[in-house]
């Protein structure tokens, strides 16, 4: 598959850009990709979620009444889940959330993902560019000359560049990742990839 590579004022160059079919055409799996989503939003968690069960709960341990005689039930705490201000019965504990995946299926899971992005023409290549002093007006007007503006974007370097990461730093739709830690939840969140030069022959040699 070639793709068109566009410079910074939205024309085209002249050049294409070959996108690995054995990355970007293969059929989907939607279960790989499920897996994979479902694993990098659990490693997000922190699970530090935390209620306190009745021998945590600050209170007397004074039985309240006699056993027997007072028509009521028995009650033997007042840190007993059924008083207000009593513990928790089985309440949230910290725990870790995060799961492991085979390498093989993560790897299915990111070229699945690419592919659907190609064939809903969700990709767009860009010449390498750098930003000389980090604003966000100049990001700004390269997305607009490539159509791209008010939409949300993952935006693919072949390696770090920081005045691009400071330039759409306060841009809530726009996300910048460098080739190497392309992830499948982030690209099947983006409505556009837009993909640099150089980092199209980075993901043909790390998927294929």
């Amino acid at each position: 598959m070639e793709l068109a590579i566009y410079n910074i004022s939205g024309q085209e160059t002249g050049k294409k850009a070959l996108l690995n079919d054995a990355v970007f055409g293969i059929e989907p799996n939607d279960h790989a990709i499920y897996l994979d989503v479902k694993q990098y939003l659990a490693n997000q968690r922190q699970g530090t979620h935390k209620s306190k069960q009745r021998n945590e709960v600050a209170g007397s341990t004074k039985k309240l009444k006699k056993q027997k005689g007072t028509g009521g039930a028995r009650a033997g705490s007042i840190k007993s889940p059924l008083f207000p201000g009593g513990g928790r019965v089985f309440g949230p504990v910290p725990r870790d959330y995060s799961f492991k995946l085979n390498k093989k299926l993560k790897q299915l899971a990111r070229r699945s993902a690419l592919s659907y992005k190609a064939k809903n023409e969700g990709i767009k290549v860009v010449e390498n560019f750098s930003i000389e002093t980090p604003k966000t007006k100049t990001f700004l007007a390269m997305a607009k000359s490539l159509n791209l503006e008010g939409k949300k974007m993952l935006l693919v370097l072949p390696e770090s560049d920081h005045n691009v990461i400071l330039s759409t730093r306060n841009l809530q739709n726009v996300k910048v990742v460098v080739a190497q830690n392309v992830n499948t939840y982030d690209v099947m969140n983006a409505g556009t990839v837009l993909m640099a030069e150089g980092s199209v022959n980075v993901i043909n040699e790390m998927l294929a």
